[in-house]
């Protein structure tokens, strides 16, 4: 299988592919340069793993929720490359890829991303037998307090939420929440490894039904 993978829905901006059994990511903490660096991160993983666009199965990308102009970035790139080499596209959420990134972690992951305006977009996550993440909850964008997760499970926590929020989140949780790191990001990486799931599952989609999810209308960056 071989697949590609973008991100750009936060300050981070990350790129992967997946080719056979290996995975290789460009990946930058880079906030305001994703329109310059995710083009020339592209070219630079088909390159290295010595594929041309036209080779791969599908391409993936980070979907939202997340900063309103990088969730469009990706969109449109995306959209553009799936257009010309006649590719499916596998929109994965950028809080199952946070949830991805905490799965090694703990069974269960709260990703929240810091929204702005006061609130935080989030979702509970159980991690499976294949250890890939899965959505307890919906989507949600709210305030800190309004958190509200499923069961009596302890949480692992994940995302700019977490540091943003830390303590509205963690007098919330309670014993519910062994830990956090408020410093992880989307990458491209976990988006491929869900989005390989996705794949299987014969949930890929045309071009044209790429699109973003922001969970709110109010522009935050």
């Amino acid at each position: 299988m071989k697949i590609l993978a973008i991100d750009t829905a936060t300050e981070a901006c990350s790129a992967a592919v997946l080719h056979g059994e290996s995975l290789l990511e460009r990946y930058a903490l880079a906030p305001r340069r994703h329109a310059e660096l995710i083009l020339p991160m592209v070219d630079a993983l088909l390159a290295e793993s010595g594929l041309k666009l036209t080779d791969l199965d599908a391409l993936a990308f980070g979907r939202g929720p997340g900063a309103f102009t990088g969730v469009r970035i990706a969109t449109g790139v995306i959209q553009g490359l799936a257009y010309g080499a006649g590719l499916p596209v596998l929109p994965v959420s950028t809080l199952a890829a946070l949830a991805q990134g905490g799965a090694g972690r703990a069974g269960y992951v709260i990703s929240a991303i810091d929204a702005r305006m006061g609130e935080i977009y989030w979702c509970a996550y159980r991690t499976d037998d294949q250890g890939l993440a899965v959505p307890l909850t919906d989507e949600t964008v709210s305030t800190p307090e309004k958190l509200d997760v499923p069961g009596e499970h302890v949480y692992f926590g994940t995302g700019t939420g977490w540091k943003s929020y830390r303590r509205e989140l963690t007098e919330l949780l309670g014993d519910k929440c062994t830990g956090y790191d408020g410093e992880a990001y989307p990458r491209a990486g976990n988006i491929l490894k869900l989005a390989v799931r996705d794949y299987r599952e014969r949930r890929a989609v045309p071009a044209e039904q790429a699109l973003p999810v922001y969970l709110r209308n109010r522009v935050t960056g």
